[in-house]
């Protein structure tokens, strides 16, 4: 099965929000302590978001705790090489940290997760392409909860090389910085702003354990998945 087929694509932004989403972004800007976005705009969140990572110098993490006043590098498990070490990871992207934010980790024991991008031939625009799955288990009771979006300066990321898979170059929106970090802002965030969650997936954690330790670069894993 073709490897898009897994995958959400993220819908368009709409450019009539722009001037807004400036107006907003710009309250955040020389201040000494990190703020809490009052969100009142029509658009979604997630536009908001995803703006901002396309525009302006930040990256986002997604966090249950409300309370982060700088982020330390810690030591993270991942199949991939690059996040699989000690350091502080966000996203250039609006909708991926949301994930993270919103499913409730004590319901959840394993978190199966990508977002990339795929810049279109013409050069023009990048799509963007996601996959998100918690236990099967945990999703027939509602494994949710209100989390949030921290807003972070990119100046000590660096980003995830580019990933090859089935001939098409797959560009990584995760980022990692080997120092703490202090936010800019935080925005709260709650289950219904995440625009995929109806369209969760449920996985087996023991069968998709066994299938990513047998063949680490079959993400997600799916090919008998019942």
């Amino acid at each position: 099965m073709p490897l898009l087929d897994y995958f959400l694509k993220r819908p368009p932004l709409q450019h009539d929000d722009m001037f807004h989403f400036e107006r907003l972004y710009s309250s955040i800007l020389g201040r000494e302590k990190p703020i809490e976005l009052d969100y009142e705009l029509s658009a979604p969140k997630w536009m908001f978001l995803c703006y901002l990572c396309e525009t302006k110098n930040v990256v986002l993490h997604g966090s249950a705790n409300p309370s982060i006043l700088e982020f330390e590098p810690r030591q993270s498990n991942d199949v991939n090489e690059f996040g699989n070490r000690r350091a502080v990871y966000a996203a250039s992207d609006g909708i991926w940290p949301m994930y993270f934010a919103i499913v409730n980790r004590e319901r959840i024991s394993l978190l199966l997760n990508s977002c990339f991008g795929i810049r279109q031939e013409n050069g023009a625009a990048t799509d963007y392409y996601y996959y998100f799955s918690v236990d099967q288990d945990a999703l027939l009771h509602d494994p949710w909860r209100n989390g949030t979006i921290y807003i972070l300066p990119r100046d000590t990321f660096e980003q995830q090389e580019p990933l090859q898979r089935q001939g098409m170059r797959l560009d990584s929106t995760q980022w990692a910085s080997p120092i703490a970090v202090k936010p800019l802002a935080k925005l709260v965030v709650t289950p219904d702003d995440f625009p995929f969650k109806q369209q969760m997936n449920g996985h087996d954690p023991q069968l998709i354990a066994e299938r990513s330790r047998r063949n680490p670069e079959g993400f997600p894993w799916r090919d008998r998945l019942d």
